[in-house]
């Protein structure tokens, strides 16, 4: 049962053992992206969270996740192969599966993660302030006909960026980047295993041309690269091309210091629905 007495998201990725020593979560049906489905790097973070339990490191730093197939919400277990370990890494393969059978699989490489300066940064991009940006769950009567809200939006709230927010009004950009402010609704700060939960919670960037069907992940990798401050984070999300029925989307998360704290790659299949402007709520 979820541990009610944690803050959402660590009741939400708990593990837990049984009594003959196997790894057992219930994945919660609020951390959805519409229509049931969970989010991507939700369950990453409920796998990352099992690798960590025997790790001799605290901190997720290189995560990689085949998805299989889109698991049920409910009872889930987790199996993990410890691989080599050291001084400075280690490394596990983890298995998440419902009562169908195994959904994902993912490689979890942990360390230590600090707060050093960087010798070199690229700076953050430039973005109004959270206040100044528009919240997905607040403004939920302008999802388009037929396109959910998740209740993801729900638990990580997600202040978008106007500038990149044009097609939830009827005027997508034509070009396929998203960027939005996010943290927890109930204030719990970020941490990394938060960031791999952020490094999936933009709506595809295929929203940004008119496409607002769902856009199921394939392949996630995510490198979280330093602790986060505590507050807001910033995230953008990019797409070099949209081909084929496939979909490539690169992020990046800074956090409230203005600090590169975690970077993913996904390939992702392009949605199946095109809506057109016309369609949606102006």
């Amino acid at each position: 049962m979820p541990q009610t007495d944690l803050p959402a998201f660590d009741a939400a990725t708990a593990v837990t053992r049984t009594e003959g020593g196997g790894l057992v979560a219930a994945l919660d049906p609020g951390w959805d992206v519409g229509g049931g489905i969970l989010n991507g790097g939700y369950l990453l973070s409920v796998a990352a969270r099992a690798a960590l339990l025997d790790s001799p490191h605290p901190h997720p730093v290189a995560v990689s996740a085949s998805y299989l197939r889109a698991p049920a919400a409910g009872p889930a277990t987790l199996t993990v192969v410890p691989g080599p370990a050291g001084r400075t890494l280690a490394h596990a393969g983890v298995t998440l599966a419902d009562a169908t059978g195994p959904a994902l699989t993912v490689q979890v490489t942990t360390a230590t993660l600090g707060t050093d300066e960087p010798e070199y940064r690229h700076p953050a991009p430039e973005a109004p302030s959270p206040e100044q940006c528009s919240s997905v769950a607040e403004h939920r009567e302008l999802a388009p006909p037929g396109v959910q809200v998740p209740g993801l939006s729900l638990r990580v709230d997600t202040r978008l960026d106007p500038a990149t927010a044009g097609w939830a009004v009827g005027r997508p950009s034509g070009e396929p980047v998203l960027r939005a402010w996010m943290r927890f609704t109930d204030g719990r700060d970020p941490d990394p295993l938060a960031l791999l939960t952020f490094a999936d919670a933009l709506p595809p960037t295929s929203f940004a041309l008119g496409d607002l069907g769902w856009a199921p992940t394939v392949q996630l990798q995510v490198l979280v690269r330093a602790l986060p401050a505590p507050g807001w984070c910033l995230v953008e999300a990019r797409s070099s091309e949209i081909a084929g029925g496939w979909v490539d989307e690169d992020y990046r998360i800074w956090d409230s210091t203005g600090r590169l704290v975690a970077q993913s790659r996904q390939l992702a299949r392009s949605p199946r629905r095109r809506v057109s402007p016309r369609d949606q709520v102006t």
